[in-house]
């Protein structure tokens, strides 16, 4: 299925895309090496059911180290950090060289919420996240939903802007956190889990979907540009990023700090749709005349990632 909808995005954007969203005097970047960042969001979670939040944190300390990916930048839920001993477990982030950012403080659907109130609750995080260091002015939108209508949309870009915060957008989507739900369920109920066969299923999701943002943005822009892979810090990262980063490594992929990766021409490229739920890429090419219909594949949908852990087995009975 995701050939054929790959195929379908190649043919409409050949088809429809005559305007390259590049500047028109400016021959596309070509690069050699394909670049992507990590972020975690949500951070820092409560108890799971394989880790405990401060077992969790310990775990993808050392699976980052180990992996040597550098920096990353974990999106803080300001309202997490009450719990599971949540200030400590930033902190030990931050002192492990990860960059520390505002994912608010409610995680509310800004679609759903008060202007005011969302923005307010933008403030609080701030206020609660002024004390850590690796501080980057980077604000993530819960559930990547930027706002409508238009008039809501424009006045919090117009409040970021106006504190110095940067949208903290996502180019690569997915539904990691759906994947550890049904992990969390299956072990709470008792079945058995094949550990490996649920490895490869997080590493083929995710693997999936960054291969298919990245096809989306080279046809969109004629490049490959910095990517920024959105991730949770739930049990499924702490067990098997590692594995994560040796498949990209090897499908010929650099990991890059969040630094860098938020340097890339894409960051100064503000997209008009309202269909920004999948982030930036797939925002920018809806400006461009992708027609969103296309713009799913199995790392977004729920029946679809449950026929293949079905298929594969990863769950069994209860035991």
């Amino acid at each position: 299925m995701r050939t054929l909808l790959l195929i379908i995005v190649a043919l409409s954007l050949s088809q429809g895309l005559s305007q390259n969203l590049l500047a028109a005097d400016e021959p596309p970047q070509q690069t050699a090496v394909k670049r992507i960042a990590l972020s975690f969001d949500d951070a820092p979670r409560g108890d799971g059911a394989i880790f405990s939040g401060e077992q969790r944190t310990t775990a993808l300390i050392k699976a980052l180290q180990s992996a040597e990916t550098g920096p990353v930048v974990f999106f803080v839920k300001t309202d997490h950090l009450s719990m599971t001993k949540g200030v400590a477990r930033i902190e030990r982030y931050a002192e492990a060289g990860h960059l520390i950012a505002n994912h608010t403080h409610s995680h509310a659907w800004l679609s759903r919420t008060d202007t005011d109130d969302y923005i307010a609750d933008i403030d609080y995080a701030e206020t609660l996240l002024a004390a850590f260091s690796n501080r980057r002015a980077w604000m993530r939108f819960p559930y990547l939903d930027e706002g409508t209508p238009l008039a809501k949309r424009d006045a919090v870009r117009f409040a970021l802007n106006e504190r110095g915060l940067a949208n903290g957008y996502v180019t690569v989507d997915n539904y990691d956190w759906y994947l550890d739900q049904q992990w969390q369920a299956a072990v709470r109920a008792g079945r058995s889990v094949d550990t490996k066969a649920l490895r490869d299923a997080y590493v083929d999701l995710l693997l999936g979907a960054v291969l298919f943002y990245d096809d989306i943005a080279t046809n969109t822009f004629g490049r490959s540009p910095a990517h920024i892979l959105l991730l949770h810090e739930n049990d499924m990262a702490a067990m098997f990023i590692g594995d994560l980063v040796a498949a990209l490594r090897a499908r010929g992929w650099t990991i890059i700090s969040p630094d860098e990766a938020y340097q890339d021409p894409l960051n100064a490229m503000i997209p008009q749709t309202l269909i920004n739920r999948q982030g930036r890429v797939a925002a920018l090419a809806v400006d461009a005349g992708l027609d969103p219909q296309t713009l799913t594949h199995l790392a977004i949908e729920e029946d679809q990632i449950d026929a293949m852990l079905s298929e594969r087995g990863v769950f069994g009975q209860v035991d």
